[in-house]
């Protein structure tokens, strides 16, 4: 099974037509620093934030769905000193294909998936399908701490785990805060 994750299709899972932010397709070289450096890799994003901030993320999920076999959930990943709000994300996932272990500790909600990925050593593989510029709505600027609409950007992927695609990704980074980089973040080149 190949999965193409779609940004309407994601988005869509949690809003309706009339609140999913304007999002435009970009190349990575489109990308500008430090989105390019935060997103055209093929990392967790869990990881790479961290890795940014210097600062442990948390997981708040917003809301869930299931659907048979078929989980999905809309979160924010906040740092764990102050709570910002770094990045905004929807996944969509075959819970067939994850170990009982790890589906349990994904439906609970209270660690960042990529986080319970590594923890329990699932053979994983972060397939980046897209990026794109998105204008916050709403919503986002509320958590984003925005005062009006701003532009950032994002990614789509595919998650592999064990050989097989199971995870859709859509992920929105907050613009960030230059203040609290961390000394150890290098801005790399895409790929």
């Amino acid at each position: 099974m190949e999965l193409i994750p779609d940004f309407q299709a994601l988005y869509g899972l949690f809003a309706d037509v009339k609140n999913i932010p304007k999002a435009t397709t970009v190349t990575p070289e489109q990308v500008p620093e430090p989105y390019r450096g935060l997103l055209v890799h093929s990392h967790h994003m869990t990881v790479t934030v961290e890795k940014f901030y210097a600062n442990p993320v948390n997981v708040k999920v917003l809301e869930t769905r299931l659907d048979g076999k078929e989980y999905s959930r809309q979160i924010l990943l906040t740092l764990s000193d102050t709570g910002r709000v770094v990045q905004f994300g929807i996944v969509r996932m075959d819970l067939d294909l994850l170990s009982p272990t790890v589906r349990e500790q994904i439906v609970e909600g209270r660690t960042p998936l990529g986080r319970v990925l590594i923890q329990n050593d699932v053979l994983r593989k972060v397939e980046p399908t897209g990026y794109f510029r998105v204008r916050t709505n709403a919503a986002m600027n509320a958590w984003f701490a925005e005062t009006e609409a701003v532009d950032t950007y994002g990614r789509l992927g595919v998650i592999h785990t064990d050989g097989k695609p199971a995870i859709e990704v859509l992920e929105i980074l907050a613009r960030p805060d230059f203040t609290s980089l961390s000394r150890n973040w290098s801005i790399r080149s895409p790929k």
